[in-house]
């Protein structure tokens, strides 16, 4: 079997909740795109990544059923891991940094895929809503504390296999970032903790807390 690392990323303030992320750490073992697929879909994460030069960042990132050319939570969580300058992805070259608990990356939001962002009243709003049918990708959120920029999240994939709703999701919160020009300290599913910046020159800057699990 493939050695792997199992990450949890945007973790809440005490440790708990985020997202699990597989990282096989030598990508060398599984060159060839169909084995890396393979894998993916055998481990189940949401995402699983392949670190193809751990010293300049080059990365591979793939769900269980498609390669990725950028997400966010996978790419904070192996800027961690490797602790290095940037990331390479196939959407683009991102800074990475450790700044005390919080993993930060750099990203833009059109490597984002399409989100549908969907604005409620309160956040006792978003905490009531149900699941809703397959189809469409929903990030429902509502301000917790708007002169704070604090944030109530939920994420629903809008797929019928399974992952009804994503516990963390930070190309989501990359878009929303994007869309209200602020910083922004985002709450999402259970109790997952996102923090975002918007940078100068149409960068948005995503972290979190990031912990090894196994």
């Amino acid at each position: 079997m493939t050695d792997y690392d199992v990450l949890r990323v945007f973790c809440g303030p005490t440790g708990g909740y985020g997202n699990e992320l597989a990282v096989v750490r030598d990508g060398s073992v599984l060159p060839e795109r169909d084995d890396r697929q393979a894998l993916a879909a055998k481990l189940g994460f949401s995402e699983t990544v392949f670190v193809d030069d751990p010293e300049r960042g080059v990365i591979d990132i793939y769900t269980p059923t498609l390669r990725l050319p950028f997400a966010g939570h996978p790419c904070v969580g192996v800027a961690w891991l490797l602790d290095v300058p940037e990331l390479v992805t196939p959407a683009g070259v991102m800074g990475a940094r450790l700044d005390g608990e919080f993993s930060w990356i750099e990203a833009r939001a059109e490597w984002a895929p399409p989100r549908t962002l969907r604005q409620y009243g309160s956040a006792a709003e978003v905490d009531a809503l149900d699941v809703p049918p397959p189809g469409e990708w929903i990030y429902a959120w509502a301000w917790e504390d708007e002169a704070a920029g604090r944030v109530r999240a939920r994420a629903f994939p809008g797929r019928d296999d399974g992952i009804h709703e994503d516990e963390a999701t930070g190309a989501a919160a990359l878009l929303l970032t994007e869309r209200l020009g602020r910083a922004l300290n985002i709450t999402q599913g259970r109790g997952s903790q996102i923090l975002t910046a918007p940078q100068p020159h149409g960068w948005v800057e995503v972290g979190g807390r990031v912990l090894l699990e196994r």
